[in-house]
C-alpha cells in the first residue's frame, strides 16, 4: 500500500522556522522525483519544491528561493523541507508528491500557518 505521510505543520510567528518531513512507503522511493506542493484558500496548488532522485537537482519557486531547502534520504525513504523566514503568505496546506511519468503519489496535506 503506498504511503505519503506529511508530518512537521504547525503554526509560526513570521520569520519563524519549520522543518516538514514526508515519510514514505509501498514503492521504490528512490525511483521518484519528490516535489513539495502548497494550496492556500481559494487558490490553485502550486509547486513551491522538487528533487531529483538522487538529490542532485533541485528547484524552487521564486517565491521561495534563498528561504526554502528540500532535500531527501533515500534510505529513510523521507523527503524534507526546511522553511525559514516564513511570512503571512506562506500560509497553506503543504502536499508531499512523489512523480515519475506516468505515475504520482500524494499525501494526504499538512498545515502551516504563519501569524503573529
Amino acid at each position: 500500500q503506498v504511503q505519503l505521510v506529511e508530518s512537521g505543520g504547525g503554526l509560526v510567528q513570521p520569520g519563524g522556522s519549520l522543518r516538514l518531513s514526508c515519510a514514505a512507503s509501498g514503492f521504490t522511493f528512490s525511483s521518484y522525483a519528490m516535489n513539495w506542493y502548497r494550496q492556500a484558500p481559494g487558490k490553485e496548488r502550486e509547486l513551491v519544491a522538487a528533487i531529483a532522485r538522487t538529490g542532485g537537482s533541485t528547484n524552487y519557486a521564486d517565491s521561495v528561493k534563498g528561504r526554502f531547502t528540500i532535500s531527501r534520504d533515500n534510505a529513510k525513504n523521507t523527503v524534507y523541507l526546511q522553511m525559514n523566514s516564513l511570512k503571512p503568505e506562506d500560509t497553506a496546506v503543504y502536499y508531499c508528491n512523489a512523480w515519475k511519468p506516468a505515475n504520482d503519489y500524494w499525501g494526504q496535506g499538512t498545515q502551516v500557518t504563519v501569524s503573529s
